[in-house]
């Protein structure tokens, strides 16, 4: 773990570092032990605890084995950075891996202490906007 003196962009560059690298430790070590996940477009998949994160990246690991983070686009307010981030590799079948979207990130001695998390799958194709929203606004339509 850093020093409680790390910035809050150093964390972040070092979440970035080791999940280019797939270490899995340092990526694990850049959380907090009670670390908070919110995902508000799907809230079930909120969860607590840097035991989770190591799941979770245990098994992106495996299932896209030469993933690459890349942070297009950051700000930092304090101890708050916004991020938006694209995700992309090779899974073992040879699909694709593509997610971009935005994670927010709360930094307190020298951890990641909670995220916002909001990336997402890259849809290719589905619609244009009109239809899209027409699909979503008409009565039974996807929510």
């Amino acid at each position: 773990m850093a020093s409680p003196h790390t910035s809050a962009s150093e964390v972040i560059d070092r979440l970035i570092q080791a999940t280019n690298e797939h270490d899995l430790e340092g990526i694990v070590g850049c959380f907090a032990a009670d670390y908070r996940n919110q995902t508000p477009a799907h809230p079930v998949r909120g969860f607590v605890g840097r035991d989770q994160v190591r799941r979770n990246w245990t098994q992106i690991l495996a299932a896209v084995p030469d993933v690459t983070a890349t942070v297009l686009r950051a700000a930092v307010n304090g101890g708050t950075v916004w991020t938006e981030q694209e995700h992309r590799g090779t899974r073992p079948d040879g699909r694709p891996h593509l997610m971009r979207g935005v994670v927010i990130f709360g930094i307190a001695d020298g951890a990641i202490t909670w995220a916002r998390f909001y990336l997402e799958p890259v849809q290719e194709g589905g619609g244009s906007v009109d239809e899209v929203i027409a699909r979503e606004l008409s009565p039974g339509g996807a929510s």
